[in-house]
């Protein structure tokens, strides 16, 4: 199967997680998996939230910001990856001045 997101509709989701902003997202959702790339606009957040049944793997693409983990704060930029096991807790926040994009994953259990 390939995944085309250059093909895919831009979804606008509106304080995402209970965050600030917007995040703007191209997903494939099936039985098994959530796949997506995503941006967040400057000062946009996805909402603190724990994961219960899956796990969030995120590979930035573009930018930088932060991640909340388990109540510790840490620099992201391009080419990193931050991942989320089942049970903990996290968010994304676009704290530059300019889009951070990324591409994540979330397995169904």
């Amino acid at each position: 199967m390939i995944l085309d997101f250059n093909q895919m509709e831009e979804t606008i989701i509106q304080n995402f997680k209970g965050g600030e902003k917007q995040i703007a997202a191209k997903m494939y959702v099936d039985e098994k998996n959530r796949i997506m790339k995503s941006r967040l606009i400057p000062g946009a957040t996805v909402g603190l939230h724990t994961h219960e049944g899956s796990s969030e793997i995120i590979y930035i693409l573009e930018g930088s910001g932060k991640v909340l983990y388990d109540g510790n704060e840490f620099r992201i930029e391009a080419g990193q990856v931050h991942y989320c096991p089942e049970g903990h807790e996290h968010s994304l926040i676009n704290d530059s001045e300019s889009d951070l994009v990324f591409f994540a994953v979330v397995p169904q259990q």
